[in-house]
């Protein structure tokens, strides 16, 4: 398979993040009333991009539309692109430590097709297993769940409920990927402080709030302000930055929301790369364990007919792949945002002269706000969620 050019790839990727904000937006007004979030619609993705490499005719038609690609070998070569190139580990030389794994479980009865056995070995990187889920269901969802928990450093626990897997399930993809950077610039912990937090029934809750003086990434727009949070960079040219989006009214995070997944490309107007003054800083810490079945939001997404059977022809080598089907697509994510970050020291020489100082500006993060993590030099999103009332615990 021919490299991709870094500008397709970027085309590909912008693609990608859009339907990965609409994954987020219908996640979040799936309920009447909005709920802590975090989720990796990248990690959805990989999933739906082996069920495409795996199905055909209009499911996989379906399937490559939604998710923004004109085929299946330019989705092919999305993922496989991605992740040499976003998540090779940068903790040694003193960037975040990243990790990105796959998996597929196969009952032995069926095997694989010989271009999905290439695609899930060659292209996603899986590891591959043959298991028997007719009389070891339970021990099959056992081994998937502490690879992922063991992928995760953890974290993610219990992927697949119980019940969820039976003597019926024939083949299991999962996706695991882990993220820990830490700020250019760390947050004071003694300066910490605790303050409200305007919930959107109106209410407020005391939570505990980052603060700075120092200038920051801030940039506004109408009806909102972007805060960016860097990374402390490794050695390579990856630039890892938080996002948040913080609406001016304290109820308007739905309504932002809307228009973050209504506009294609709109990360690429609506980020920040101009330090500002600041008055008014406050951020708060949160901590946030999430986890959903993800068919109804693919539902709502027009993914259909990888649903109802049929479509998914080019995975194994037996009469009885024409009857399979998607049952279920399990995420969880997990985030924890806190002081932590690294000390850092430059020295450079100016030519100083009075000016003008510009007026500070404030963000205060004291209402529903939306984030995402990204890379920036590829426009790749990690995770993306929504803070409705800040947990530490």
């Amino acid at each position: 398979m021919d490299k991709v050019d870094m500008d397709d790839l970027r085309e590909l990727i912008k693609n990608q993040t859009h339907v990965s904000l609409k994954i987020a937006h219908h996640v979040a007004t799936s309920e009447s009333t909005p709920k802590n979030s975090v989720l990796s619609p990248l990690s959805i993705h990989v999933i739906l991009g082996l069920i495409a490499a795996g199905s055909s005719g209009s499911t996989r038609d379906e399937l490559t539309t939604v998710i923004g690609s004109n085929s299946i070998d330019e989705l092919n070569k999305l993922f496989s692109e991605i992740v040499p190139l976003v998540f090779a580990d940068a903790s040694s030389a003193g960037g975040p430590k990243l990790s990105f794994a796959n998996g597929v479980w196969v009952d032995q009865s069926l095997p694989f097709k010989p271009e999905f056995k290439r695609v899930v070995e060659d292209l996603y990187k899986a590891v591959s297993s043959q298991v028997d889920f007719f009389n070891h269901a339970g021990e099959v969802a056992s081994e998937v769940n502490s690879w992922a928990e063991k992928q995760t450093s953890g974290l993610i626990k219990d992927l697949l409920p119980s019940g969820s897997v039976d003597e019926t399930t024939r083949l299991i993809c999962a996706n695991a990927l882990y993220f820990k950077g830490e700020w250019n610039q760390k947050f004071d912990q003694s300066k910490t402080k605790e303050d409200d937090f305007h919930l959107l029934d109106g209410s407020s809750v005391k939570v505990s709030y980052m603060t700075s003086n120092t200038n920051q990434f801030v940039r506004t727009f109408d009806g909102f302000k972007v805060l960016s949070l860097p990374y402390k960079q490794g050695e390579d040219k990856r630039q890892f930055s938080m996002y948040f989006f913080l609406p001016d009214e304290k109820d308007g995070l739905l309504a932002l929301s809307e228009k973050v997944a209504s506009e294609p490309g709109f990360l690429d107007t609506h980020l920040t790369y101009r330090k500002v003054r600041v008055g008014d800083f406050r951020l708060p810490r949160f901590k946030i364990s999430f986890g959903f079945e993800a068919s109804e939001v693919l539902n709502a997404l027009r993914i259909n007919q990888a649903f109802s059977g049929g479509g998914l022809t080019e995975m194994v080598d037996s009469p009885e792949g024409k009857n399979l089907g998607v049952s279920s697509i399990f995420h969880k994510a997990f985030i924890e945002v806190n002081e932590e970050g690294t000390e850092a020291a430059a020295a450079s020489v100016g030519v100083m002269m009075r000016c003008r100082l510009p007026p500070k500006m404030d963000f205060v993060a004291d209402h529903p706000f939306m984030y995402l993590i990204r890379e920036n030099t590829t426009g790749v999103v990690l995770f993306v969620g929504y803070v409705v009332n800040p947990p530490e615990d």
